[in-house]
């Protein structure tokens, strides 16, 4: 599983390439002719193309989608955007998780 990317470094040149090189992949198509400007109906992405993006989606990045979030994703730009919010919540629920780890020993400790 690649590294998990934090908040500030989501919409970098890597990330964009991640995301895209996983719709190719999936589309079995160019990389490069998938762009963050490209939409689904440009893609010729249907909606079981879509759904099995998703997982592909979810499986590089170690995230769940929610149904109705994916609903409404029609291009590379708005995938993108959403995994990004989706491991930027990831990485601050994990934070505060540790945060709340680290008060409950110091505590226990007392």
């Amino acid at each position: 599983m690649p590294d998990e990317l934090m908040p500030g470094e989501l919409i970098s040149g890597e990330f964009i390439g991640r995301v895209t090189g996983v719709i190719a992949k999936v589309q079995h198509i160019p990389p490069e002719s998938v762009t963050i400007d490209s939409t689904f109906e440009e893609l010729k992405i249907d909606s079981l193309d879509g759904i099995n993006i998703l997982f592909a989606i979810e499986s590089e990045f170690d995230v769940d989608i929610p149904d109705d979030a994916a609903r409404h994703i029609r291009s590379v730009r708005e995938m993108i955007e959403g995994v990004e919010k989706l491991l930027a919540a990831k990485a601050k629920k994990s934070a505060e998780d540790q945060s709340q780890d680290g008060q409950s020993e110091k505590a226990k400790s007392e």
